[in-house]
């Protein structure tokens, strides 16, 4: 319990900053009223406005009820979206990011029966990712073609002409009034230009870890064979539960800077911000700046990546090497 009171503190005082002005939305689901109240709780020392909307858990399918009530979030200054699965790619989330309301997506799914709350890589220094993110993304900004190789085999391309790169470290004011528990630099890739394999070694998102490495294929944008293989099986099987040919389109480029993180399948925001992983969203980006929507986002992570901005190599082997600054693990 107090693991969980430490994580609900840092989110509440740290990354949303709350305001006594503030008028906060606590988006839930019954699976996760501790986690809410325990927000509430530290919500409640600050503010008198809290509110929380329990939400039917629907999984992968619970953004559609935010894609059919856009304007759900406008009463309210601040939206914590506690649901197990991230809602930042949805039509509210975008609406009410566009009229500057703070928004965090905080998806709460972890496969091994502890609370998100209560993980120690909340507690990742974020001015230190903030340091990190402006390394990497002046040369992300700046170009048009980036390719991505590993040690394991992945040797894939992705192109952003017109796209500008974000940075997600959890706190609401870093990122612009919307942020994400994920820390990382993202990128909204152009959707129909991401070509190669990506060999998947870390994770596959919400369903956990690749106990396997399985090799992907994208042509075109769009994801056309993956492997058959155990771990090939479990992702093509999940992926069809979307029941959307769109959850194949890869939208985002990821590439996770919290030291603290381990990728190892036990909390899907945990998985994609390791740093030393770069990962691959799929399907709905339209928050994140891009023009693809569907039934859903979810991350392929994997282990290593060597990272080059057009000619300019920014990672070596999941390490940044750009020189700067000194103090980089």
């Amino acid at each position: 319990m107090r693991k969980m009171e430490r994580g609900a503190s840092i989110i509440i005082h740290k990354w949303v900053r709350l305001k006594p002005w503030d008028r906060l939305l606590i988006v839930t689901s019954k699976e996760y009223e501790q986690e809410a109240k325990a927000l509430r709780r530290q919500a409640s020392t600050v503010t008198r406005s809290v509110s929380v909307l329990l939400v039917e858990n629907k999984g992968m399918h619970v953004g559609m009820f935010f894609d059919d009530n856009e304007e759900i979030f406008d009463p309210y200054t601040t939206i914590i979206a506690a649901t197990e699965y991230s809602l930042v790619t949805t039509k509210a989330a975008k609406r009410a990011i566009r009229r500057h309301k703070k928004f965090l997506s905080l998806p709460l799914s972890t496969n091994d029966g502890r609370s998100m709350l209560r993980y120690d890589f909340l507690m990742m220094d974020t001015k230190k990712s903030r340091m990190l993110s402006k390394v990497i993304m002046k040369y992300l900004k700046n170009s048009s073609r980036i390719r991505i190789t590993t040690p394991a085999g992945t040797d894939l391309t992705v192109e952003k002409r017109g796209r500008e790169p974000g940075f997600f470290n959890g706190v609401l004011k870093d990122s612009k009034d919307y942020s994400s528990a994920s820390i990382e630099v993202y990128v909204p890739i152009e959707e129909t230009c991401t070509n190669g394999i990506m060999v998947v070694d870390g994770s596959l998102g919400y369903i956990g870890r690749a106990e396997d490495p399985v090799r992907v294929r994208f042509e075109a944008g769009r994801i056309v064979e993956i492997e058959d293989n155990p771990t090939g099986n479990r992702l093509k099987a999940y992926m069809d539960q979307y029941q959307d040919p769109r959850i194949c389109i890869a939208g985002e480029l990821g590439i996770g800077l919290n030291s603290l993180s381990k990728c190892e399948g036990n909390c899907y925001i945990e998985d994609e911000s390791a740093y030393g992983t770069f990962h691959i969203g799929l399907g709905r980006n339209i928050a994140l700046g891009g023009i693809q929507n569907a039934k859903g986002h979810f991350d392929l992570v994997a282990h290593s990546p060597s990272i080059y901005t057009d000619n300019r190599q920014i990672m070596q082997e999941g390490k940044i090497i750009v020189p700067e600054p000194d103090f980089i693990y």
